[in-house]
């Protein structure tokens, strides 16, 4: 069923077709990931059979910290795993891990998500500031941007990644000026420290504006334990203060997850873009089963390229969803993030910690 179903998940170009391929890797998954199963079984909704994705049951993404999430019989953590992706996490925290039975399909998704916004990685340059993602094992967003980078490189491009060498950015960024458009993708406070050395370096905004025209910024996110918090409108209002120029966009990734969302700049204002194997809905906060009909409260994603894990999880962001209005977008309603639920640890939904 597996090969079957990975070469149907990329080539989705329905909600019909989306629902089928969710439906059936519901049915896999419940058979197959032992930590799933257990999940509906302990909520009551083993034999309950969905006839809609609203209907499906999604599993606590805290359950990624004390669990290994697989859906491959045959595998199992430590034997024979190629890798391993763990989140982030505050000191004191337990941080999550993704077992990568195939990470082939990881590098299809990230490269299929990415060209679906940008077009091929080679008609860019590509510069990464991921400090601290760089400096631990087991980074998804590291692993992406790395990959990337060989297809940039490979087609003549320029490309690399940048601990804290702000004055060797800067002189890359100089230096590639006008050649191909430059993407400049990295973690929100290393973004928000090199927009500030920028201004300084070049107090004047004409100049700022000019070096920085062809560049495109993707924030990731990230300001977790780096001090002052910010919304992202705040976020890219100081980032725009430095780049002047340049396109701010933003990326929705997590470790728990194969596939990525994309905010467009001016054009999206905030709201994501998922690719159609990816798909998000809003859950009830006061009642976490119900998702017919919500559009505003936790964020629940579907992610078809999770089929080795678990590809439904019901994540601890909060957001809204709007209605489709373009479907060469994206086939699925956009999105927004809002932030963290409130005590999201603390949800009377971790049955399995112990």
């Amino acid at each position: 069923m597996k090969k079957e179903f990975l070469k149907s998940i990329f080539a989705v170009g329905s909600k019909e077709e989306f629902t089928l391929l969710a439906l059936k890797a519901f049915g896999y998954q419940r058979e197959h990931c032992k930590v799933y199963r257990e999940y509906l079984r302990l909520t009551g909704k083993l034999d309950f059979q969905p006839k809609s994705i609203e209907e499906i049951t999604f599993l606590p993404i805290s359950l990624f910290k004390s669990q290994d999430i697989l859906s491959t019989p045959s595998a199992k953590c430590g034997e024979n795993i190629p890798l391993v992706f763990t989140s982030s996490a505050t000191t004191g925290m337990t941080p999550s891990h993704h077992i990568i039975v195939d990470p082939a399909v990881y590098e299809r998704s990230f490269r299929e998500g990415f060209r679906r916004v940008y077009g091929e990685p080679g008609r860019y340059n590509l510069l990464a500031i991921l400090p601290s993602y760089l400096e631990r094992k087991g980074s998804s967003l590291v692993y992406m941007a790395d990959h990337l980078i060989k297809d940039v490189l490979e087609t003549g491009g320029e490309g690399g990644f940048f601990l804290y060498d702000h004055d060797r950015l800067l002189q890359t960024l100089r230096s590639l000026h006008a050649k191909r458009k430059t993407i400049l993708l990295g973690v929100s406070f290393a973004l928000l420290d090199f927009a500030k050395f920028v201004a300084g370096q070049i107090p004047d905004p004409e100049e700022r504006k000019t070096l920085f025209s062809d560049v495109i910024v993707i924030e990731t996110g990230g300001m977790k334990g780096r001090g002052e918090e910010l919304s992202r409108e705040e976020l890219h209002g100081r980032l725009k203060d430095g780049f002047v120029s340049a396109r701010i966009d933003s990326e929705y990734g997590m470790c728990e997850l194969l596939s990525q969302a994309y905010s467009i700049g001016n054009l999206s204002e905030g709201v994501f873009f998922t690719p159609p194997w990816m798909r998000v809905l809003a859950r009830d906060l006061q009642d976490p089963f119900r998702v017919k009909d919500v559009t505003e409260g936790g964020l629940n994603i579907i992610d078809l390229a999770n089929i080795n894990s678990c590809c439904f999880i019901e994540t601890e962001d909060a957001g809204r969803l709007f209605p489709v209005t373009n479907e060469k977008r994206s086939v699925h309603p956009p999105f927004t993030v809002d932030g963290r639920i409130q005590n999201s640890e603390l949800r009377g939904c971790n049955m399995l910690l112990g």
